[in-house]
């Protein structure tokens, strides 16, 4: 049996659960790694990650370095002496770090790798309409998410399903799948894998403004899947066009519906029986239930429409 000493790395909210099971599992840990604060809100406050937060709480000995790579970082590494390290959504780590530990650096992934490498996993599988994902821990290399696999649990995306409520889901089997894998290396009990590379991975890459667009030329479902797989972070978005001005609206809540028609994708109307706004796609409609226009507080469509009306002219641009 292994004597560990763990070096836990890690920033957002999906971390701090991890963190959470591991002290309660009185799994030793010598310190704390996250990023550094950072000026937030209209303020420009400083603020702390979820894992500084946290880890304060509990008098967990906090690095924040800027440099991972810097002598100061690398002689704290050296007084700590972790012989694991863990990481759960944090950077990508350069190899003098993640080598460093006699058992390694492991990594929690929420996928099922090799599927959905990347960094948004949770939101990629929900916008490409999966039905099942999970959680995976692997030692880190020197790639992005390719190193050799310790374990994985699998769960079920359900239809109604967004971000948030899958991120919240993961994050307990993640941090259950954490804690077992601790335990497995404790007690030499680990047969690690090579992930196998094939022609139908899927990635999970970065989001960004331009790939978090609606397209209004896309099935209904896959428009609903869409959404939900931004909801509520980062938000999907569409381009309305009144008057002739383009205004950006978040969308945050839609409906498929199946109903015929023969109008451009992106028309747009407002349905009194529905109390939503309908957008005319490829196979129906998508109607939009909760939204967000420029300058506003996020509501449904018909406090929307109350307060703001809405005109047949007005249209989404795809």
């Amino acid at each position: 049996m292994h004597n560990l000493n763990v070096l836990f790395m890690g920033t957002p909210h999906f971390a701090v659960g991890v963190l959470e099971h591991l002290l309660e599992s009185k799994i030793n840990l010598v310190g704390v790694v996250t990023a550094p604060d950072k000026p937030a809100g209209r303020g420009k406050r400083m603020q702390s990650s979820a894992v500084k937060q946290y880890a304060q709480q509990h008098d967990l000995e906090i690095l924040q370095p800027t440099h991972l790579k810097s002598v100061d970082f690398q002689e704290e590494l050296k007084r700590l002496n972790p012989n694991l390290i863990i990481v759960v959504a944090f950077r990508m780590l350069p190899k003098q770090v993640w080598n460093y530990p006699d058992h390694g650096t492991f990594n929690l992934h929420a996928s099922l790798l090799p599927q959905y490498r990347g960094a948004a996993p949770i939101n990629w599988a929900i916008i490409n309409g999966e039905k099942e994902t999970g959680v995976t821990t692997f030692f880190i290399d020197d790639k992005i998410d390719t190193g050799n696999i310790i374990d994985s649990k699998s769960i079920k995306i359900e239809n109604d399903d967004d971000v948030e409520s899958l991120h919240d889901k993961l994050m307990v089997v993640g941090a259950e799948l954490v804690v077992d894998t601790v335990r497995r290396i404790e007690n030499a009990k680990i047969t690690p894998q090579p992930q196998i590379e094939n022609n139908l991975l899927k990635p999970a890459p970065k989001l960004t403004k331009d790939n978090t667009k609606i397209n209004w030329n896309q099935p209904n479902v896959a428009i609903v899947n869409f959404v939900r797989g931004l909801t509520p972070f980062p938000t999907a978005w569409a381009e309305l066009v009144v008057n002739q001005q383009s205004l950006k609206v978040k969308i945050y809540k839609v409906e498929a519906n199946k109903e015929q028609h023969t109008q451009t994708p992106g028309a747009s109307f407002y349905s009194k029986e529905l109390k939503n706004i309908c957008v005319a796609v490829t196979d129906g409609y998508v109607l939009i239930k909760e939204l967000q226009m420029p300058g506003k507080k996020r509501m449904t469509s018909q406090a929307l429409v109350n307060g703001f009306g809405w005109e047949n002219d007005f249209y989404f641009k795809s």
